[in-house]
């Protein structure tokens, strides 16, 4: 059995997650997901919707076969636990897929990294787009 890890904040559920969650997701047979802590979300605005919600939300697709929330301490800490062997990486995630493949191996993980290049086109495929949209709208 294939275990795919897929990561994020999921602020908001929208098109694009769902595109994210389908490509991963047929790249083995069972999709784990971990929602990133609110403590650990530095490079954006935090999450505006509370991180205990956003899992409820993750774990209500059927999709997802588990999401777990991510550790405080220690992102890579769960990859233990969880035992992947991909960890997949959207099309706009921040980090670079070389340098986690290189932290993966110096922990002693061999884990492959798999790129999700696919994205949902549409005036509302990222949480920051929607959250743009509702302030111009409630001026």
């Amino acid at each position: 059995m294939v275990r795919v890890l897929a990561t994020g904040t999921f602020d908001i559920l929208h098109p694009g997650h769902l595109t994210y969650f389908n490509e991963s997701r047929k790249l083995g047979d069972e999709l784990i997901v971990i929602v990133a802590r609110d403590v650990n979300v530095k490079h954006k605005p935090k999450p505006i919707i509370p991180e205990e919600q956003r899992v409820e939300m993750v774990g209500a697709l059927s999709i997802v076969d588990k999401v777990v929330l991510g550790s405080e301490n220690d992102i890579f800490e769960l990859l233990y636990e969880i035992g992947p062997d991909i960890i997949t990486v959207g099309y706009d995630q921040h980090f670079s897929v070389d340098e986690l493949r290189t932290t993966l191996v110096s922990r002693g993980l061999e884990i492959d990294v798999v790129k999700i290049d696919e994205s949902y086109d549409c005036e509302f495929c990222s949480s920051s787009q929607i959250i743009k949209h509702i302030s111009e709208r409630y001026k």
